[in-house]
C-alpha cells in the first residue's frame, strides 16, 4: 500500500516519486534544520526525546534510524545512548547525508525503507522520524523494518497527522499548508525549500489512514502494534519484534 496517492503536480507515479524526492530534498537540505527549529518553535528536540523514553529506547540498544535526513531525530538518539556509535542512519537524499554527517560521526547508509540493504536481526530498535509519507511501499517497509530487528526489537514511528476537531483541523491546515510555507520562503529566501513545505502540506492531507498503518505493521509481522496521539496530532506507532 502507498503511504498516499500520487500528487500532482509534483509527480504522476511512483517511478517519479524518488526521483522527485531527491531532487527536492538534496536542494533543500541546508535550510531543513532551521525550518525543522522556528517552524516548531524550537520544540523539536524536546519532543522526540519524550516520544523516544515513551517508547521503551533504552542507554545499551543498537538502533537504525530510518529516513534520518539531517540528523535531528539521530542526534536525541544518540545523546540516550551508551555508546553513540551503536546508532546508523539510513537516508536516500546525499544533501540531507551531507548535512547529517557535519553533527553525527555515526555510520550512514543512502538507502531507501522498503529496500533496506543491511543484514537481518541487526538492531534492538528502529525510529522513523516525520517520513511515512515518503515510502514508496509500506507494507514492504514494515517487512524490511521486521526483518532488521533482533526478535523481541521494537519500533518507533514519529509523525504528524491531521487532528480531528474543527477547530484544531482549521488551526492546522491554516499553518501548515499557508503560513509555515509563506514563513518558509520569507526566512530562507529559497524556492526549493518552499516548494519542498508546500508539497509536505499535501502529503499530511492525504496519508493513509492511520487503522490502515497499525494492521500493515501487524501484516508485517509485528505484534502489540499501536498508535499512541500527543497533543492530538502526533502519531506514534509502536510495535515489538516477536521472540523466535
Amino acid at each position: 500500500m502507498k503511504p498516499h496517492p500520487e500528487l500532482n503536480p509534483y509527480f504522476e507515479n511512483l517511478t517519479e516519486k524518488q526521483k522527485f524526492l531527491r531532487k527536492v530534498f538534496d536542494s533543500a537540505a541546508p535550510h531543513y534544520d532551521g525550518i525543522a527549529v522556528w517552524g516548531w518553535f524550537n520544540s523539536g528536540h524536546w519532543y522526540r526525546r519524550t516520544a523516544f523514553q515513551r517508547a521503551g529506547l533504552k542507554s545499551d540498544m543498537k538502533v537504525l534510524d530510518v529516513a534520518s535526513g539531517t540528523g535531528l531525530t539521530a542526534i536525541v538518539i544518540s545523546e540516550m545512548l551508551d555508546d553513540r556509535q551503536n546508532l546508523t542512519c539510513l537516508e536516500p537524499s546525499r544533501g540531507m547525508i551531507r548535512e547529517s554527517v557535519k553533527k553525527l560521526p555515526n555510520p550512514h547508509i543512502q538507502g531507501v525503507a522498503d529496500k533496506i540493504g543491511i543484514a537481518d536481526n541487526q538492531f534492538d530498535f528502529l525510529s522513523m522520524g516525520f517520513a511515512l509519507r515518503h515510502v514508496e511501499d509500506l507494507l514492504g517497509a514494515f517487512q524490511e523494518y521486521c526483518r532488521v530487528l533482533k526478535p523481541g526489537g521494537k519500533i518507533l514511528i514519529m509523525d504528524v497527522t491531521q487532528p480531528e476537531g474543527k477547530l484544531s483541523g482549521f488551526l492546522f491546515k491554516l499553518y501548515f499548508k499557508h503560513i509555515l510555507p509563506f514563513l518558509t520562503k520569507v526566512f530562507t529566501r529559497s524556492n526549493d525549500a518552499h516548494y519542498m513545505m508546500a508539497y509536505y502540506y499535501e502529503t499530511m492531507e492525504k496519508m493513509v489512514d492511520p487503522n490502515d498503518v497499525i494492521n500493515m505493521l501487524t501484516e508485517a509481522g509485528f505484534v502489540d502494534a499501536k498508535r499512541n496521539t500527543p497533543l492530538g496530532m502526533f502519531s506514534e506507532y509502536t510495535a515489538v519484534k516477536p521472540q523466535q
